[in-house]
């Protein structure tokens, strides 16, 4: 494996590392070596270019939590001879509030959030990049609702007409990652399920998931059992009914000692036309950036991680309201 083979073992080896190297072992400046330095990343909030953006985000974040964990809970990876490696790294992000920041006067809080990185890598160099974290979750935590919250991110940006607009695909930078990830048949299998449940075929996860599987869903929610897993993607659909599911990139993988695996980059673009996840219908138009990733077991799904982001989806049905 060209660029790993004389620090990392192999290349989720180097993912696992390099994270830890930079957030917790506060290896900052190495985002120098390892993040190209015009790299696009995408967000829900927004997309930024370039490593400098990445390294100022990163000090801010540490500043405000600066005992903040990332630990990698799996890494699901394909190679394409064209654009390189595309890792899936999920992560559960721990921290407490310890100074002043983005989120506001310290409090002293601590909170357990996931993260879903997509990385595109050439050599050892991240080139391409996008990024869900439960920032529903995150503020729940902290004791705000994400409604109110998103609220306030507008009004501290200068209102409606100065307000950063959220991630969409208008605003989109080219990073030059085209690769649609691998074949395996895990990777269908879970690609083809999302597609049913989002045509509204939500028994699908009553016939299809294990009786005793677990959903891990934004706002930290953990739910129980395939029935509570449904209820999840019905609020979910059901807020947005008339939006167009996409599938961006798919991933399976039957290795490294783990259950068979898939990871899947989604996203839903459509208007908030039904009542679900985000009350009263408001006819905003929206775009939700989804990340997920299953693991397979004898009798069906037995977990899944499902991330979007609540900030970004209320802070796109505010803006439209205003």
């Amino acid at each position: 494996m060209t660029g790993y083979q004389n620090r990392w073992k192999d290349f989720p080896d180097y993912i696992l590392s390099i994270t830890k190297e930079i957030w917790e072992d506060r290896g900052i400046a190495t985002l120098h070596d390892y993040y190209a330095p015009d790299i696009p990343v995408r967000t829900p909030m927004g997309v930024s270019r370039g490593n400098e953006a990445v390294i100022a985000s990163t000090m801010a974040t540490l500043a405000e939590f600066p005992d903040r964990q990332l630990l990698g809970e799996d890494v699901i990876w394909s190679n394409d001879p064209e654009h390189g490696y595309l890792s899936s790294h999920r992560i559960i992000s721990t921290a407490t509030q310890a100074r002043d920041g983005a989120f506001g006067p310290a409090t002293g809080r601590r909170w357990t959030a996931r993260v879903i990185a997509d990385c595109a890598v050439r050599g050892d160099v991240i080139y391409d990049e996008w990024l869900v974290r439960d920032y529903g979750g995150i503020v729940r935590q902290m004791g705000m609702d994400p409604r109110v919250y998103a609220a306030s991110l507008i009004a501290s940006e200068g209102g409606p007409d100065a307000a950063s607009r959220p991630f969409s695909p208008a605003s989109d930078i080219d990073g030059e990652y085209h690769g649609m990830g691998n074949d395996n048949a895990w990777g269908e299998q879970y690609a083809e399920t999302l597609t049913r449940i989002m045509g509204g075929d939500f028994a699908h996860v009553l016939t299809g998931h294990d009786r005793a599987a677990i959903g891990e869903y934004p706002g930290a929610v953990t739910a129980i059992g395939r029935e509570a897993m449904a209820d999840f993607w019905i609020a979910l659909r059901s807020a947005f009914p008339s939006a167009r599911f996409t599938i961006h990139h798919r991933i399976g993988m039957d290795a490294d000692m783990l259950s068979p695996r898939a990871a899947i980059r989604w996203s839903l673009d459509g208007t908030h036309d039904g009542w679900g996840a985000f009350g009263r219908p408001t006819g905003a138009p929206v775009h939700i950036m989804g990340m997920s990733h299953a693991e397979f077991g004898p009798w069906g799904l037995r977990r899944e991680f499902t991330l979007y982001d609540e900030i970004a989806i209320w802070k796109q049905i505010l803006l439209h309201q205003r």
